[in-house]
């Protein structure tokens, strides 16, 4: 399993506002104020790298155990689990509290990635993914929402979404531009967890910042306006909710604006699953559909 990339991260020891530089294999002793500082020339904590601490004998005073993404000294072996099942660490960010992974100057917590990158990288799908079962539902992570009817297709895998994997989609066309098609979507996927991705509202603020960046293409500038950016829950899961109305223009593109509602939730220990929908302003007839598709949301044993 790969460490996390160098980099300044939120101090796993604790300290408020400070950020600690991590080179990769172990901890700096420097704090600095700004995740942009240069690296620093100062030594390794003690122990923090393995080296220097035998069986049974504990870091240093101060010494810092923890690899980024884990809480604390007694935490990372938590931490390492739930990065492992995601198989590789999430590095740059994520999706996240979240808006301090964006935003590190915002109340950082340890967990939070380097600030260099918003989303992780894109990962493929499963070779041979286990079916899901013929329920009527559409099944990705650990959420499902009922079929939706035509116009919207028959569910599909999408693997160019960049913060989750498992994906299942369902999508209504609604014009044709020089790009391709643009389309009405409502999906489910399981949200890729590790360094950042530690609460449903960190996991919304990260996935929020990753669909603008991503989705719209890098050069159109995305206006948006929260409508809803609350915590919910689901089936007695924690889950935080967003509803956003984006507004953008695309040359050839008719459509200008569109409604992006997005539910995270902590479906396990160490994992969470998001529900996501996109309606175009051209095409308010597919948002009841989407609402229903939300409000039937339900998470799966």
């Amino acid at each position: 399993m790969a460490n996390p990339a160098a980099g300044w991260y939120p101090d796993p020891g604790g300290q408020p506002g400070m950020f600690r530089y991590w080179d990769g294999a172990a901890w700096s002793a420097a704090l600095s104020p700004t995740p942009h500082a240069a690296p620093p020339a100062q030594g390794l904590v003690q122990g923090a790298s393995g080296a220097g601490t035998g069986h049974g004998r504990q870091p240093a005073a101060g010494a810092v155990a923890a690899t980024p993404g884990g809480r604390s000294s007694k935490g990372w072996v938590v931490a390492l689990v739930a990065i492992g099942l995601v198989v590789v660490v999430l590095v740059g960010l994520g999706v996240r509290a979240l808006s301090s992974a964006v935003d590190p100057g915002n109340n950082p917590g340890p967990g939070n990635q380097p600030t260099s990158q918003v989303c992780p990288d894109q990962r493929p799908q499963t070779a041979s993914p286990e079916p899901d079962p013929a329920d009527g539902r559409v099944h990705g992570g650990a959420l499902s929402f009922p079929l939706l009817p035509e116009p919207f297709g028959p569910p599909e895998p999408d693997n160019r979404v960049p913060f989750g994997r498992d994906v299942q989609v369902q999508s209504a066309f609604v014009e044709d531009y020089s790009e391709g098609s643009w389309v009405a979507s409502v999906m489910v996927a399981e949200l890729i967890a590790g360094d950042g991705f530690f609460t449903p509202e960190q996991g919304s603020e990260i996935v929020v910042k990753c669909v603008l960046g991503e989705f719209y293409g890098s050069n159109t500038e995305v206006h948006r306006e929260d409508l809803v950016n609350e915590a919910r829950t689901l089936d007695g899961k924690d889950a935080w909710l967003v509803e956003s109305h984006l507004t953008f223009d695309i040359p050839g593109l008719e459509t200008k604006g569109e409604t992006l509602i997005l539910m995270i939730v902590a479906t396990g220990e160490a994992t969470s699953s998001l529900f996501y929908a996109s309606i175009p302003d051209t095409s308010p007839q597919f948002m009841a559909p989407a609402r229903e598709a939300m409000e039937n949301l339900r998470v799966d044993a």
